[in-house]
């Protein structure tokens, strides 16, 4: 027996069970692809399975709908594997054990979930499954690989599609409508790592404790950006003593604010303790003026004695400063449409010394795809100027508000029955694999919605049960009205 027999909806829970048998971490899809291979062949239904492992299974619509329009539904089969300390479950090999808490929470035993998106699975292997439930021919999209860049998506032939209609179950929020978001791409800008052996004592410095957050959904809160801020005390250690970089290393993703950023700099001895103090008193300055996003931020020095290292040619040390602070980092423009949503920004995720240079990584997004195209433009000028390079990839296109949205306008009216309220309807700073779809195809009008899903990412996941009873019953109403 499953920990949830007897719940309902029976056959979706039946089907998440399963999925969680089965390990399905970004880049092991291999065989969650081949189950919904398998369950397609099972019910004599046509599917396509990709180089990639994306999966459309074609469903024909039930009884007095066959030649409706056909709705395309989609979601992503990886999961983010990670676990406690302390579990000894293999993820690339073993899948997770769901629990039930709190009665109507259901959670994974020291690991993530894999509600998002195994929810969305479930929901349309149960649609799929049923013959009592009305629907329209259904192209059910399972998509790899979203996790770490939505390449699945980027990848998939979507000229295999017919439909205009896209239900994309990725929300996590009960109640609340996505109908736009930003396009992404990652640029990376190497600087050059001229060095050369000097003599000197050398400053380790570290910047930590920072609140950091995610660097679509979170860059409104306008919180600091610690290698922007380490920039901020090299520059005015450099411009007031001198001194060369040993290294810069900051970060953890390009799509995260970074939280910590430290450096080793070479400095004559005797501009050692006032170099300590120009350190400390700026750091003071930032500390202050970001007290109220980040709090917690906290500085650590430490000396090392006079030795002979290898360091950044002077050439090299003003470029890196230089970047570091006037590269642009954070909002670079509101939407002037819908008040409270960012438009365009970027973060500079990742900062590495390395062997090529360095590396400063950034995440560009913007719901305009010339103000994305412009940043980047800006980030390579400044990088050229200085005898860089830029890379650019995993370029996502975005996804523009539709002001006559059928989908939408139906979506509203069934949950204003169903629930006696409002949804919110909204755009959001940061990617969905819609903005590839709405791209690719002509004429598709899309929404994102689904269930309650807290902790997503962490072993703390949880999914409301209630929620995802609630959010079928709204998917079922909504197919059966598009007739």
């Amino acid at each position: 027996m499953g920990v949830l027999d007897g719940r309902k909806p029976e056959k979706v829970w039946e089907f998440f069970e399963e999925i969680c048998e089965i390990p399905h971490g970004s880049g092991n899809e291999d065989k969650i692809s081949d189950y919904l291979v398998g369950f397609a062949n099972e019910r004599g239904l046509k599917s396509y399975q990709d180089e990639s492992k994306n999966v459309i299974i074609w469903c024909d619509g039930s009884k007095g709908y066959e030649k409706s329009e056909p709705v395309i539904i989609q979601g992503h089969i990886d999961m983010v594997a990670v676990k406690e300390d302390g579990v000894g479950k293999d993820l690339t090999k073993e899948g997770v054990e769901p629990e039930i808490i709190d009665d109507d929470i259901l959670t994974a035993k020291g690991t993530t979930l894999g509600a998002d998106d195994g929810i969305a699975v479930a929901y349309v292997l149960a649609l799929m499954d049923s013959d009592d439930i009305p629907h329209p021919p259904i192209e059910a999209v399972f998509t790899t690989n979203e996790e770490t860049g939505m390449f699945g998506a980027m990848a998939l032939d979507k000229s295999k599609l017919s439909g205009k209609t896209l239900l994309n179950i990725d929300s996590e929020d009960e109640g609340r409508f996505v109908v736009s978001c930003t396009g992404g791409a990652t640029t990376t800008c190497i600087l050059p790592g001229n060095t050369e052996p000097i003599s000197g004592e050398v400053l380790e410095i570290r910047i930590d404790g920072l609140t950091g957050g995610h660097s679509g959904t979170s860059i409104i809160k306008e919180r600091l950006n610690a290698n922007v801020a380490l920039g901020r005390i090299l520059l005015n250690v450099f411009q007031e003593v001198g001194m060369r970089i040993v290294a810069v290393n900051g970060g953890e993703k390009e799509n995260s604010i970074a939280a910590w950023s430290e450096a080793a700099i070479v400095l004559l001895p005797e501009t050692l303790p006032k170099a300590k103090k120009i350190v400390e008193d700026v750091f003071e300055e930032i500390k202050k003026e970001y007290a109220t996003t980040d709090p917690d931020m906290k500085l650590k020095t430490n000396v090392i004695p006079e030795n002979l290292v290898e360091a950044l040619t002077d050439a090299s040390t003003l470029a890196t400063i230089i970047s570091m602070v006037n590269m642009p980092d954070g909002i670079q423009r509101m939407n002037p449409e819908v008040k409270g949503l960012v438009q365009t920004s970027l973060n500079m995720g990742i900062l590495r010394t390395e062997a090529e240079g360095v590396k400063m990584s950034f995440m560009v997004r913007s719901s305009n795809a010339n103000e994305k195209q412009f940043l980047i433009e800006k980030l390579t000028s400044l990088t050229e100027i200085f005898g860089g390079v830029v890379n650019t990839d995993a370029d996502c296109p975005g996804w523009e508000y539709q002001e006559d949205s059928e989908i939408r306008k139906l979506m509203v009216e069934k949950y204003k029955e169903q629930y006696g309220k409002e949804p919110t309807v909204e755009g959001i700073h940061a990617g969905l694999e819609c903005g590839i779809f709405v791209d690719a195809i002509p004429g598709l009008d899309a929404i994102a919605f689904g269930p309650q899903i807290d902790y997503a990412h962490t072993p703390k996941e949880q999914i409301d049960i209630k929620s995802a009873e609630r959010t079928w019953k709204l998917l079922c109403s909504v197919l059966e009205e598009m007739k």
